[in-house]
């Protein structure tokens, strides 16, 4: 949410900088000007994967010996990042009475983005040795907000029936509270927004809920669905031996519940392949390769084969890729759809909040809509972009990701909004010059009357040139003041005389009739 109430407020990130030593998030350094910090060949290919404009998005401006303007600071990343400490690992009860799963926290991580009040919460986590169903049910359930209902026993539906976050030691930092449904319920009626369950409330700390009570000065807003977008690499032991229908319940474990039937007649089931399945690299044979690509827009899943070295390898295999550039890739889409939302709820809170017969609500929905035009500009030509790579298939996956969450039909809608909003003020303010110059030009009519008299004056009308000074000076003033008060009434009437005028300017009417309607009009303004 924003920060301050006008000025010039300093960032998020900023502030979540100046934690004291009970703040958990620290600012990572930028790999690419720390000496101390490593750059290896994974880094390296993640840098060039990207076309330059991307890159300035991602890492910043190049250096340079020579530059245009000395006063002119180089550009860093737009990506600012924070990473957590203290959480070493999650335990998780899928459902009740099942054998508990332990994950290892390999990052959790804030990224704030200039320029758009937008931040991402990153959460990788990894574990080995689990049944493919386990793996189905645990990507399905875990990841979710709040609860969407309850079921018969009070626990909450679809999500992880107990979730633990574990300090190094062990020690249980905090604890899932899915099942709580007065919690839920008394806080969607008291605020008028879902809450958010206790695990991820404490991760998020010092960050807290914009509609509570609790004091935070960094406060945040859930802008889209519950269910939080999906990143999984899965090696399996033969990915030839996996069935269609389970190849089905992966590619779409974000939206299809591990216990219901497959929809054979739903047209993502029929069309599974076309829509949501990515096979450059699948050959379904012995010498491979293996690797099956998945994204729904929700959910980008890589599957390959858990012997083939040169997939689970860190440093250059498609485990390196999975932990760089594809995570990028997965960002920036969630990203250009998360701050096309952010623009649209700024334009339905900005209209909700016009009352067209106040000034003043006016003049502030004006300033809120100009400045939202002027941050969409921003963020049209720093980050909104169609070509992501010159590698086709990672172009391929950012193009299908991006199409599946709409993004191109959102940046339309959101521009002709913004469009609207902007004719809807230039009319405005086009309409209320028009009132002025209309008014002015009945003023300046009326006001020949006063020219003409003060003219007299010069003409020696009155032989006054050899006069007192005082004699003089009290026609003057007398001349001024008539004349001054002829040109207030002009003014106070100057609709009623603008009518007059229409009146007697229409010349398909006779004299009298025009006079006749004269005055009545000047009855009805008198009234």
């Amino acid at each position: 949410m924003p920060l301050g109430n006008g000025g010039n407020p300093q960032p998020h990130w900023k502030l979540l900088a100046q934690g004291g030593e009970d703040n958990p998030w620290r600012r990572l350094e930028d790999r690419f000007q720390a000496g101390k910090l490593d750059f290896e060949e994974r880094h390296y290919k993640e840098f060039v994967t990207f076309l330059p404009y991307v890159q300035r998005f991602i890492y910043g401006e190049s250096h340079s010996h020579v530059a245009y303007d000395a006063d002119d600071p180089l550009g860093e990343s737009a990506i600012k990042i924070f990473r957590r400490r203290g959480v070493s690992a999650l335990r998780l009860e899928l459902r009740e009475g099942d054998t508990p799963v332990t994950l290892t926290v390999e990052h959790i991580e804030l990224w704030f983005f200039d320029d758009i009040n937008v931040a991402f919460l990153k959460v990788e986590l990894s574990v080995d040795d689990l049944p493919f169903y386990v793996a189905c049910d645990l990507l399905y359930r875990f990841g979710r907000a709040y609860p969407t209902g309850w079921d018969s026993d009070g626990h909450g539906k679809h999500n992880a029936h107990r979730a633990e976050w574990l300090s190094s030691d062990g020690t249980v930092l905090a604890v899932s509270d899915s099942a709580n449904q007065e919690k839920f319920l008394s806080y969607t009626r008291r605020h008028r927004s879902p809450g958010i369950c206790a695990h991820w409330d404490f991760l998020l700390r010092p960050l807290v809920l914009d509609p509570s009570e609790e004091a935070g000065n960094l406060r945040y807003r859930q802008i889209e669905y519950h269910r939080m977008p999906l990143m999984a690499f899965l090696a399996v032991d033969n990915p030839r031996s996996v069935s269609r229908e389970d190849w089905l319940r992966l590619g779409m474990v974000a939206t299809l519940h591990p216990d219901e039937a497959l929809p054979t007649h739903d047209p993502d089931v029929t069309e599974f392949e076309s829509r949501y399945c990515y096979d450059r690299f699948w050959t379904d044979t012995e010498a491979g390769p293996n690797t099956r690509f998945f994204c729904t827009g929700r959910a980008f899943i890589i599957v390959g084969d858990a012997h083939a070295d040169y997939f689970h390898d860190r440093k250059r295999g498609i485990l390196a890729q999975f932990r760089h550039q594809y995570v990028l890739l997965f960002m920036i889409t969630h990203f250009h759809r998360a701050s096309l939302l952010v623009f649209s709820d700024r334009m339905v809170d900005a209209v909700h909040d016009l009352d067209i017969h106040t000034p003043q609500s006016i003049s502030r929905f004006r300033r809120r809509i100009y400045a939202g035009f002027e941050a969409f500009l921003r963020f049209t030509h720093r980050y909104w972009f169609h070509e992501l790579s010159e590698r086709s298939h990672v172009q391929a996956l950012y193009r299908m990701c991006s199409e599946h969450l709409g993004n191109d039909v959102l940046y339309q809608d959101v521009k002709e909004e913004l469009r609207d909003m902007s004719q809807y003020l230039d009319s405005n303010a086009q309409r209320q010059q028009s009132t002025t110059i209309v008014r002015l030009t009945v003023v300046t009519t009326f006001s020949m009357v006063g020219t003409v008299a003060t003219g007299l004056l010069g003409m020696n009308l009155l032989a006054e040139a050899e006069a007192p000074i005082s004699t003089r000076l009290t026609y003057f003033f007398i001349t001024t003041l008539i004349t001054a008060l002829l040109m207030l009434l002009a003014i106070l009437k100057s609709k009623q005389l603008s009518d007059a005028m229409d009146v007697l300017a229409d010349d398909q009417k006779s004299l009298r009739t025009r006079l006749s309607t004269l005055g009545k009009v000047w009855k009805r303004s008198l009234h």
